[in-house]
């Protein structure tokens, strides 16, 4: 193509996130649609338009930009320490949390003031045990060997709904 820059493919933000969820994280659309929070027919129109971009990008040889979108981030996270899933605390309160996805109250969140706190997560397949900030588990929390997800250890003095 000469000095030319390629072609490319602009996949969405929350394009990319729909593909996550299913392809790599395993979630069905319900579940992921739910972790978006959007209903499971958008949700399924959004991963539709992902997987046509990227058979797009691979029978026409086009680089991939992943950028805009209609999306917004969130200052708190939260981990379900029964079914693995994470997800965001739209209001920032304290209050006891329960997964969206099982019901369970046995949730870990991180505050956006303690992003760079060290968590201890452990893998209960492998035995391994990693330490990382708190900014770094909320989107890495996969055990190095098995890929698994690790589980966040509770640190001394956690209130009742386990916020670290």
């Amino acid at each position: 193509m000469g000095n030319k820059e390629p072609a490319s493919i602009n996949l969405l933000l929350e394009e990319y996130e729909a593909l996550r969820l299913c392809d790599y994280d395993r979630f069905n659309h319900e579940q992921a649609a739910e972790l978006m929070g959007v209903s499971r027919p958008t949700f399924t129109r959004i991963y539709a338009s992902a997987l046509e971009k990227i058979a797009e990008s691979f029978v026409l040889g086009l680089r991939i930009i992943i950028e805009g979108g209609h999306i917004y981030f969130d200052s708190k996270w939260c981990y379900c320490n029964g079914c693995k899933s994470k997800f965001s605390n739209p209001s920032g309160k304290n209050e006891k949390m329960r997964c969206p996805l099982c019901g369970s109250l046995d949730v870990t969140c991180v505050k956006e003031d303690e992003t760079n706190e060290t968590l201890i997560f452990r893998c209960d397949d492998c035995g391994i045990i990693e330490e990382v900030t708190a900014s770094e588990a909320i989107s890495e929390h996969l055990c190095p060997q098995c890929r698994k997800p690790m589980k966040p250890e509770l640190l001394a003095g956690c209130s009742s709904n386990k916020c670290i």
